[in-house]
């Protein structure tokens, strides 16, 4: 067994590479509605959703692990390459080995660092700031970042606040050091005055009781955190924006965490965004994948061209804790 060690000292990092995947099955309104006593136009109405995927045999390290091998591949690298693996991922079921261990070995990324980080809506953000510091300071050359849900696992599809919301999938970026900053300053935080509005019912340990009879899924105080969204976010924006040195019409692209088509429209109203600007908003044909719905809609926008190499897009997620995370990067 060998470590990969590398040299210290500050350079700059950026992404290199990105890929996704969406699992085969797509899920419409149509079929969600069956279970909320529900249609398609309530649910268009409500969050902007008009279909979003689920997985079948795919498990997260497994999602993780092909979208990351298409980022390596885009980056011209190999999974030999990789230094660190970091998954963010809330719906993991299995403790242990970490998502991120299983990741690497489907990779066979053969001796990386990896782990996994919880940070929900957030995650993704959170370890892109994680995985730029590991390679500004030296402390890595190349990261691999995924964010990978099975949000169907976790998730009542009985429950009408919050089972037309989410879908399955994974997105991956890959960092490595650059010439230039490619990723800019980040600014987080969590408002923990919101810590149970977005929750899981119960502990897991809950189902040693011969009394448990419901699986602990996943609640959501939806109003709660629209409101929070919608008057918190757009000053989050700002902080990044002033942090990397730019103004709102610098930036290409706006890529917020996919949580709601209402939440995304505002957020973009508030920040006057000249029409240049691309607003993500593939949200209507994902849904809400939690942490993987960054990098996803990151990735739906360099696939279709609507951003190009080299533009500038703002990325921002917030989610359960309230934790909230946003930065600048280079697309690539």
């Amino acid at each position: 067994m060998s470590a990969k060690v590398h040299g210290r000292g500050r350079r700059s990092a950026r992404i290199l590479g990105i890929g996704a995947y969406r699992p085969n099955r797509v899920v419409g309104n149509e079929e969600i509605s069956k279970h909320i006593d529900s249609d398609d136009r309530w649910i268009q109405t409500r969050s902007g959703i008009v279909s979003r995927r689920f997985a079948a045999a795919e498990t997260i390290p497994e999602m993780a692990a092909w979208s990351a091998s298409k980022a390596l591949s885009a980056a011209g690298l190999t999974p030999k390459d990789v230094s660190c693996v970091i998954l963010a991922t809330m719906s993991y079921l299995h403790q242990a080995p970490p998502a991120a261990a299983a990741c690497a070995a489907e990779l066979e990324a053969t001796g990386a660092a990896a782990f996994d980080i919880g940070g929900a809506c957030a995650g993704f953000s959170q370890a892109l700031a994680v995985a730029s510091s590991l390679v500004s300071s030296g402390d890595a050359q190349y990261v691999v970042v995924a964010g990978a849900e099975r949000m169907s696992d976790i998730v009542d599809i009985t429950d009408r606040s919050t089972a037309f919301l989410f879908g399955d999938g994974a997105g991956a970026v890959v960092i490595g050091p650059s010439e230039q900053p490619g990723i800019g300053p980040v600014v987080w935080g969590s408002d923990t005055t919101h810590l149970h509005a977005i929750e899981q019912s119960a502990s897991f340990s809950a189902l040693k009781t011969p009394s448990a009879v419901r699986w602990p899924y996943l609640e959501m105080a939806g109003t709660e955190v629209f409101r929070w969204a919608i008057s918190a976010l757009a000053d989050v924006i700002r902080e990044a924006l002033d942090a990397a040195g730019l103004e709102p019409g610098d930036i290409n692209a706006l890529i917020l965490h996919q949580a709601n088509v209402r939440i995304i429209e505002s957020v973009a109203g508030q920040l006057e965004l000249p029409m240049s600007v691309v607003v993500a908003r593939s949200i209507r044909e994902d849904g809400n994948t939690s942490a993987a719905s960054i990098p996803m809609a990151l990735e739906a926008l360099c696939a279709t061209g609507q951003v190009q190499p080299g533009d500038l897009a703002l990325l921002a997620g917030f989610g359960s804790g309230l934790g909230y995370s946003a930065q600048i990067v280079t697309v690539p």
